[in-house]
């Protein structure tokens, strides 16, 4: 058998496999225009989708919707589903134990927890499904509080809008990691024929008192009596966290944000960006803009799952967004000037601020990978966060980022500023006074070709350089080779004279290589001119070391 009978074989098992209409017909008519033209474009789709099948690992699956084995669909979907099953089973799970459901508003999100709920079913658990697409940590809070042995979240949080995703939980509320995510995937490998996978009826669809008591114990976060007269313009970029803000922020007793129209409901389409990203340029322009028509004091923003904050402020050249690390150190320090106490945990491509915060307050700090699957499992964590945009504030309610709690916390922060006259920037300038200025940037490269991606590590592992932006590379950690410390991962770390450091490394979720640069700079005067002095100074170091790094590895 050729190789293209043998995909046409493939694809039309597959295709009688599949209980879904749509994609189905897709993939038939594929193979009818392969039959016909079998060197037309129609060839490339075809093998393209029947190339291997998604991965699952610590981020679950996350890929392009469509039908084969390639693409997030029902046949991959329920197959996910149940090799999970099979886990929890086969780790004590029984007909008591529950696997709660939540999923997004993206296209099909509904229909693949649907799928879920019935092969629990079937497979003898119970599954609970929440009642209508909501953020991430809502299903991460409910796992714990319902005491379930699992959950599973449907979203491609950030990703472009014909993605679609499959997070998996166990049952302490944290995200899946080794073993647990080989073992998930050796049972969906021995998952037969979709049509022979049992599913069952009579799932429990949660009510609204499961998003009520996570509203309630996040409003309790903020300190009664503090200040609240703050005016924020509120975007949750075409997805599902502007109920929960809107609600949350009510019951913690501040004003109702100005919310950018055109994004305010969820859309899957997310037509008014490129993508629904908020670290993306143009993302927040639309929220920038009625900022600067209502006057606000803040502007915060929620990727399209609400896992994820980000913050925007006003400065002499309009607004801006503050980098993730900016919003790490101002949340870690007002958790630490409040008194909370336990271990402060960012990862390795997240500024080392944290720790010199956390050490100046007596409070110890961990390093881990990178994805809040490592950071929340950290011992005695009080906060955490990455600098993407991700923080957990309250691990005793979200043992993961949770993006409305951030932004209740940011919110919190900024009017007690506001009340003293003062801003967000403010106080990352007294930071930087008592500590030195530390600067955060990327470089970051999104390739149509993934072996770009490995031709650029190799390259730098095996010529790395010796110097970047002028400073000596005085230590070369592969992080491959694991530590004491940390598991192995696709990574290299590079500390340079003067505190610097560069990490580069393959993006776990998108078609990306990644890396994080960091300087630090002393704050040489008390005003507010020494602190712009190292601004400029750390602009043009940075600036220097991505143009080296990206001829290094080129880029």
């Amino acid at each position: 058998m050729t190789d293209q009978s043998d995909l046409l074989a493939r694809a039309r098992a597959w295709a009688a496999d599949d209980p879904d209409a749509t994609t189905r017909a897709e993939v038939e008519a594929l193979v009818t225009a392969v039959a016909a033209d079998p060197d037309g474009d129609a060839a490339a789709d075809l093998a393209d989708r029947f190339d291997g099948t998604l991965e699952f690992g610590t981020a679950g699956l996350r890929g392009a919707l469509g039908g084969g084995p390639n693409r997030m669909n029902r046949v991959v979907v329920i197959r996910a589903a149940a090799g999970l099953a099979a886990y929890l089973k086969d780790n004590g799970a029984g007909p008591e134990d529950a696997v709660v459901i939540g999923y997004d508003a993206r296209y099909s999100s509904d229909v693949f927890a649907e799928d879920t709920a019935a092969v629990m079913r079937g497979a003898g658990l119970r599954a609970l499904v929440l009642p209508r697409p909501l953020p991430t940590p809502v299903l991460a809070y409910a796992i714990r509080k319902l005491g379930c042995v699992a959950g599973v979240m449907v979203t491609a949080s950030h990703n472009p809008p014909q993605d679609n995703g499959y997070k998996v939980y166990l049952g302490d509320g944290s995200q899946i990691v080794p073993p647990a995510d080989a073992g998930i995937a050796e049972r969906i490998a021995a998952v037969g024929a979709v049509a022979d996978v049992p599913r069952g009826e009579g799932w429990d669809v949660l009510g609204d008192d499961l998003l009520e008591s996570y509203l309630a114990d996040t409003a309790e976060l903020v300190a009664p009596g503090g200040p609240r007269d703050i005016t924020t313009v509120y975007t949750p970029l075409h997805g599902v966290g502007g109920e929960s803000v809107g609600l949350v922020l009510e019951r913690a007793g501040f004003p109702a944000p100005h919310v950018t129209t055109a994004q305010a409901e969820p859309d899957p389409d997310f037509p008014t960006v490129a993508f629904p990203n908020p670290e993306e340029p143009g993302a927040m322009d639309l929220a920038m803009e009625l900022a600067a028509e209502v006057g606000a004091d803040l502007v915060v923003a929620n990727d399209p799952d609400a896992d994820r904050c980000a913050v925007a402020v006003p400065g002499p050249h309009g607004w801006r967004m503050l980098r993730g690390d900016e919003v790490g150190a101002l949340l870690a320090d007002f958790l630490l000037r409040r008194g909370t106490e336990g271990v402060y945990a960012a990862s390795i491509v997240s500024s080392s601020l944290l720790g010199v915060l956390a050490d100046a307050h007596g409070q110890p700090h961990a390093e881990t990978l990178t994805g809040f699957k490592w950071i929340a499992r950290v011992d005695g964590i009080a906060f955490g966060y990455e600098e993407a945009l991700g923080y957990c504030v309250a691990p005793a309610l979200v043992r993961d980022k949770d993006g409305v709690s951030a932004l209740l916390r940011v919110v919190e922060l900024a009017a007690e500023l506001k009340a003293e006259g003062r801003t967000l920037v403010d106080r990352l300038d007294d930071i930087a006074r008592e500590h030195g200025l530390f600067a955060t940037d990327q470089l970051s490269v999104r390739v149509t070709d993934l072996a770009q991606i490995k031709d650029a590590m190799a390259r730098l592992r095996t010529t790395p350089p010796s110097s970047l932006g002028g400073l000596t590379v005085e230590q070369v950690d592969d992080l491959a080779a694991g530590s004491a410390d940390l598991p192995p991962t696709d990574g290299l770390r590079y500390r340079l004279a003067e505190r610097a450091r560069v990490i580069v490394r393959p993006s776990g979720t998108e078609p990306k290589i990644k890396a994080y640069l960091e300087v630090v700079v002393p704050v040489d005067s008390d005003d507010d001119g020494g602190v712009d002095a190292a601004r400029i100074a750390a602009a043009g170091r940075l600036d220097a070391i991505r143009a080296d790094l990206a001829a290094a590895a080129g880029l």
